[in-house]
C-alpha cells in the first residue's frame, strides 16, 4: 500500500485541478470556433423610374437603364454612334449598355412600351453605385430612331424628391431613313433590325420624323399615325429609398 504523505496530497490535488482545467479548455473548443464577425449590409438606394410614350404609334424597345460615371456618355450629338448604340438604335438591343467597362450597374425595363401607355423600372443600388444615370430606347417603327436620358447626376436626389424630363426624338445616323419593306423591326413592317453596314450621315442629330406614304413617300411602309413630333417619351425619376 502507498501512503501519500501531506506533500504528496497537495501535489496530486494540483494534478488534478490542472488536469480538470485542461478538459473544460478542451470541452470549450469542442463547442465551436470564435463567433465570425459580419459585416453590416451596405446601404442602398432605390430609384422609380417612370417612362410614358408620348407617340401615337411608336412602341419603344425595352429601356436598359445604367448609372456611370461622368466620363462617359451613351451618344454625344454630332459624333459618330458607337456600334452599341448602333445596335439598339437600329435593332432596339440596348443589351450592351450593360456590359460597358465603366457602368457601375444596370437594369431594364421588362418589356415594350406601347405608345400612350406608362411602365416603372426600379433601380436599387449601393451609394458607391449613385453618379450618372442614363438610358436608351428604339422608337420601333423607324429605321434608327431612339430617346433616352443621357447622364444625369442622380446623387444628389433626396428621398422622394423627384426630377422629370422631356425627352426629343435622335437619329443615329447610321442607316438611311428609308423606312422601305424589310428594313424596319417593328408591327409597322416586321422586317431587320440591326446591320452592321452605315449608309446614312454616321453621326447622331435630332430627328427630323418620318415620312410616310401620305406625304408621297411611295416605297414607305409607314402611315401618317406613325408620325411623332418631339417630346417622345415623358420621364420621372423618384428616389423612394
Amino acid at each position: 500500500m502507498t501512503i501519500l504523505t501531506s506533500t504528496n496530497k497537495r501535489l496530486l490535488a494540483i494534478a488534478l485541478m490542472t488536469a480538470a482545467l485542461t478538459a473544460c479548455g478542451d470541452d470549450d473548443d469542442d463547442n465551436g470556433d470564435d463567433p465570425v464577425v459580419m459585416p453590416p449590409p451596405a446601404m442602398t438606394q432605390t430609384y422609380q423610374i417612370t417612362l410614358v410614350n408620348l407617340t401615337a404609334n411608336q412602341p419603344m424597345s425595352p429601356a436598359t437603364v445604367v448609372s456611370h460615371p461622368d466620363s462617359i456618355a451613351l451618344w454625344t450629338t454630332g459624333e459618330m454612334a458607337s456600334e452599341t448604340l448602333e445596335m439598339m438604335a437600329e435593332g432596339g438591343d440596348g443589351s450592351g449598355f450593360a456590359e460597358l467597362e465603366q457602368v457601375l450597374a444596370s437594369t431594364s425595363a421588362d418589356g415594350m412600351l406601347m405608345p400612350g401607355d406608362s411602365q416603372n423600372i426600379e433601380f436599387e443600388l449601393t451609394a458607391e453605385q449613385v453618379d450618372q444615370l442614363s438610358f436608351t430606347t428604339m422608337l420601333v417603327n423607324t429605321n434608327d430612331a431612339f430617346t433616352g436620358l443621357n447622364g444625369f447626376d442622380f446623387s444628389a436626389l433626396a428621398v422622394d424628391e423627384q426630377q422629370a424630363f422631356m425627352l426629343n426624338a435622335y437619329d443615329a445616323g447610321t442607316e438611311a431613313n428609308s423606312e422601305v419593306k424589310g428594313s424596319i423591326p417593328g408591327p409597322a413592317d416586321g422586317g431587320e433590325g440591326f446591320n452592321a453596314e452605315r449608309d446614312d450621315v454616321d453621326r447622331v442629330f435630332l430627328h427630323s420624323g418620318v415620312i410616310s406614304q401620305a406625304d408621297g413617300l411611295m416605297d414607305s411602309v409607314l402611315m401618317p399615325s406613325h408620325r411623332f413630333d418631339n417630346p417622345v417619351l415623358a420621364v420621372h425619376i423618384t428616389r423612394t429609398k
